[in-house]
């Protein structure tokens, strides 16, 4: 399994609006390419920034290339991510899983 994280900030006004767009086009994207087993977006405000971590689970990196192209390492944008981000990851983050313990 791998995991794959990105990182990207708002202003904090444009938090609830940003969560609601992300939700609707790049979790959407995210949960609906193949060998894709989940996904989950973080958020944190503090004072007037909001910062969004989006992580997924994936059965391979041949399944993430499916979803990003290539190379994976690059950050997959929508139209309308300038509008509310005030800073972007332009790479993306990829994890081994290597243990895992379920509760």
């Amino acid at each position: 399994m791998v995991v794959r994280t990105w990182r990207g900030a708002t202003r904090a006004a444009d938090a609830d609006a940003y969560a609601e767009y992300i939700d609707t086009t790049g979790i959407a994207a995210l949960a609906g390419t193949p060998g894709n087993l989940g996904v989950q977006m973080w958020q944190r405000v503090e004072g007037d920034r909001a910062e969004f971590v989006v992580v997924s689970w994936w059965e391979s990196r041949e399944a993430i290339v499916a979803f990003a192209g290539e190379p994976i390492e690059r950050a997959v944008f929508y139209p309308e991510d300038d509008r509310y981000l005030v800073e972007r990851g332009e790479t993306v983050v990829h994890y081994d899983v290597v243990r895992e313990s379920r509760a």
